[in-house]
């Protein structure tokens, strides 16, 4: 019996699955609604519908491995329901009870300053924070003994009260994880209902805050990922994996333990997912736009690694784990478009999502979205999933010209409006990606992909200056195809803070860290471990740090040389300046990191057979782009490498709809990806 593997990826709207047969090293995609009251419905579904289209049997026996990407765990944080951390507490020391309420002193976006700023709730109230007597200093050493009479009424208080998960955040217990310990072991005992997370293990890395807030919401998130897991593992009667948000796959049992890592777990397959296929067909460095039907999701991907970051975020909350580096904007395929109180016109982030969904969808949606503006321009077929969702285009161009009647204008430039406000929000989202970053967008091509990513591509083209488009096949499954591309990956952080740190010490901390990167490789089942290495320095005196590789082999002191060098080189890159030469500017180590990779056999991409004939339409319809006009429609599983596609087109696919605006051409690789480019530019 063949051996195959899938890769289910559960997004807002629909659940992507993925299968490939590691024999014939056949793929075999397919979609089904996602099912937001219970996502596991919608996973199930998925699997069996693609097991039947592979081999006609539900039967899960062949399956060798299964990888699941999900936001199940952070749903909660990232809507802000009310309730979504009413069963949260926080333990910390005696006299910090108000770090959450200190926080930062930093101000968002869009702000002036902080005189217009009003700090969102905490994510735990100060009525729900305890402390407990005890002390370490920043070295880990003992000042005070940990009050194991005040933990036990502090344990009791909590149960008292009903609350069931609960963070524990000590001072300085990233160097002394034992008072952590010790709290937890008091909790087990005196409240045993109770899940728990402490920081030493969701985070040990100095700054209490980031600390504190990641902690709590990795306890947060840990009930409902439980049972999310227990539900599937139930009815999947096998075990799985699930993807994390630094690029690794980890099985779900293990998963259970660290949910925070689950984080943007869909957004990340897809960067990578996308960095394979683009790599493969020639293009080392990438924007990648991931466009779903509640959001789009941007990340960069520079000689074929996507960008890492621990700075990042779970709606409002900082979670300083490792991730892949993702901006995402309320911009998808269900955004929906209404008018401001100004009387102008606005598009999301509010999204209809799968239930009850757009106007075209007939689930009983009343509010115009960004797929009904589509819909209405003929821009995507009557039908989605090759039929198996009809389209209802009347009641889309009911909703849209209603809409346009609010706002005194045509239906058409109604519908424009919409589609062109989506793509300025798709494009801020880039440029904060590239343009913050250091980055000039017009060197990168960009792999549009997701049910609703290619749907804007030509707009983007023109208001970035990209190079170019690139649409992979298959573009709606590319997220569930990138789970089946990643290696098992867990990552280990400890502060040392030195200025002048001996060998020793590194290669101590450095050995413990590859001991934990190897005990849990070892239950994973992998034989083979890789091991990366990396360091966060900084000069005496910053209040940040820099991120540069360490080299393998042993530490003495021509490694932790090179690793400064390192540091000088990344610092001068990034900032325009270095101290190199200046010694009234020590370097200061800050923190040592090891990931714990397993690697994988990743799937091959195979070559398309050249067309040497000119395309041929399947069908004509009216669509709008200037004008309406009559529009040659093809069906893409009908072009080969090197067809070429001249605007104004439609090209259609089970997944997804790439209107080719007049004034573009889209090419086919020899990998099957459709690479758009404006022909002014293609012309210079």
């Amino acid at each position: 019996m063949s051996s195959v593997r899938i890769g289910v990826d559960t997004g807002g709207t629909f659940t992507d699955v993925v299968l490939v047969d590691e024999e014939s090293g056949q793929i075999v995609t397919t979609k089904t609604p996602s099912t937001p009251a219970n996502p596991a419905d919608g996973f199930m579904a998925g699997v069996h519908k693609v097991l039947e289209a592979h081999a006609g049997s539900r039967a899960l026996d062949a399956v060798s491995a299964l990888v699941h990407g999900t936001t199940v765990a952070t749903n909660q944080l990232l809507e802000d329901r009310p309730d979504g951390t009413s069963h949260l507490g926080f333990v910390t020391t005696e006299g910090f009870e108000f770090v959450l309420e200190i926080a930062r002193q930093s101000v968002p976006d869009g702000y002036g300053n902080s005189y217009f700023w009003v700090k969102p709730p905490r994510i735990v109230p100060v009525h729900r924070v305890r402390t407990v007597g005890g002390r370490l200093d920043h070295l880990g050493r003992e000042v005070r003994p940990f009050d194991e009479k005040q933990a036990a009424d502090v344990a009791r208080w909590f149960r008292e009260r009903g609350v069931t998960a609960i963070g524990v955040c000590f001072l300085h217990s990233y160097a002394n994880p034992d008072h952590e310990r010790r709290m937890r072991e008091v909790l087990e005992r005196e409240h045993p209902e109770a899940v728990v997370s402490l920081s030493s293990d969701v985070l040990r890395e100095y700054r209490e805050y980031e600390r504190s807030v990641t902690t709590l919401v990795d306890a947060a998130v840990k009930p409902i990922m439980r049972r999310y897991i227990d539900n599937l593992s139930e009815r999947l009667g096998r075990p799985f994996s699930v993807m994390k948000s630094n690029g690794g796959v980890l099985s779900a049992a293990e998963v259970v333990h660290q949910p925070i890592t689950t984080v943007l777990s869909g957004p990340a397959a897809g960067a990578l997912g996308a960095a394979l296929i683009a790599g493969t067909a020639g293009h080392p460095s990438v924007i990648t736009l991931d466009g779903g039907g509640t959001s789009t999701d941007v990340a960069v991907v520079v000689d074929g690694e996507p960008s890492l970051t621990t700075e990042g975020s779970i709606g409002r909350y900082p979670c300083k784990i490792p991730m892949i580096d993702i901006v995402t904007v309320g911009a998808g395929g269900g955004s929906i478009a209404w008018v401001s109180p100004e009387g102008t016109l606005k598009v999301g982030p509010r999204s209809a999502g799968a239930d009850p969904g757009p106007i075209c969808y007939g689930r009983g949606g009343a509010e115009v979205t960004v797929t009904d503006a589509h819909v209405f321009l003929g821009r995507v077929p009557p039908h989605l999933l090759g039929g198996e969702i009809p389209l209802d285009v009347a009641a889309a161009r009911a909703g849209v010209e209603a809409l346009a009647g609010r706002l005194g204008l045509a239906p058409e430039r109604c519908a424009t409006g919409i589609l062109e406000i989506s793509a300025f929000n798709q494009s801020n989202a880039i440029r904060q990606i590239t343009v913050q970053r250091g980055l000039d967008v017009r060197d990168f091509p960009m792999v549009a992909f997701g049910g609703s990513g290619p749907l804007l591509a030509c707009r983007l083209i023109d208001i970035l200056g990209l190079r170019a488009a690139i649409v992979p096949p298959d573009p709606g499954n590319v997220s569930a195809f990138g789970l089946l591309t990643v290696d098992v990956k867990n990552d280990y952080v400890r502060t040392h803070v030195a200025r002048d740190p001996s060998p020793a010490a590194l290669g101590e901390i450095l050995a413990d860290l590859e001991a934990q990167a190897a005990a849990a490789l070892d239950r994973e089942g992998f034989a083979e471990h890789v091991y990366a290495r990396s360091a966060d320095l900084r000069y005496y005196g910053q209040a940040y740090e820099v991120r540069v590789p360490a080299p393998d082999g042993p530490v003495d002191a021509a490694w932790r040389d090179t690793v400064v060098e390192r540091f000088h080189a990344e610092h001068e890159r990034l900032y325009g300046y270095g101290y190199r030469d200046d010694p009234r500017h020590a370097v200061e180590w800050v923190n040592l990191r090891v990931s714990g990779i397993g690697p994988i056999t990743r799937p091959r991409i195979a070559r398309r057979p050249r067309q040497e004939d000119e395309p041929s339409p399947v069908a004509t319809r009216d669509v709008y782009f200037e004008r309406w006009g009559r529009t040659v429609i093809y069906r893409r599983a009908d072009l080969g490498a090197g067809a070429v596609v001249r605007g104004p087109a439609v090209v259609e696919e089970y997944g997804s709809t790439l209107p080719v605006h007049p004034g573009f051409t889209a090419t086919m690789d020899d990998y099957g990806n459709l690479v758009v480019v404006s022909d002014d530019r293609q012309d210079r």
